[in-house]
């Protein structure tokens, strides 16, 4: 890793090519392991603070007892010390894409298909359902 840093900051047009911030991504793996880079996402950077959005609070708090750790990897990784601090934020839950499947709609099922209510288990759920699924299709 170390040499691979040397190898990129001896290059003239590195600083060209990549953003510090662009490094510092393209590092993060190698210097926090893959399970802390599964639960953080969208780095950026603002003036000399890497700002890296976690997964929940749990994670914020932990990993701002490592920072000092994470930005001297970091650091020793990039070759660079454009980063001098880093910031945990916990990011916005985002919803994963889902794919539209019209053929299990409860409103466009006929009166004679198995009623899925059936598979609800308490009564008064089951039958607030069907009032709601009654109107919708009215």
């Amino acid at each position: 890793m170390e040499r691979a840093a040397r190898v990129v900051n001896s290059s003239k047009i590195t600083g060209k090519i990549l953003a510090d911030d662009e490094l510092a991504r393209a590092v993060w793996p190698a210097a926090v392991g893959k399970v802390i880079a599964a639960h953080t996402s969208r780095m950026r950077m603002v003036r000399t603070t890497l700002i890296v959005e976690v997964a929940d609070a749990t994670w914020q708090k932990q990993l701002f007892g490592l920072s000092r750790q994470i930005l001297d990897r970091i650091q020793k990784a990039t070759g660079s010390k454009a980063i001098t601090d880093i910031e945990f934020r916990v990011g916005l839950a985002r919803r994963e894409p889902q794919r539209a499947d019209g053929s299990h709609s409860p409103i466009f099922a006929s009166p004679n298909s198995a009623d899925e209510a059936e598979q609800i288990q308490d009564l008064v759920l089951k039958k607030v359902y069907r009032l709601s699924r009654k109107k919708a299709t009215a």
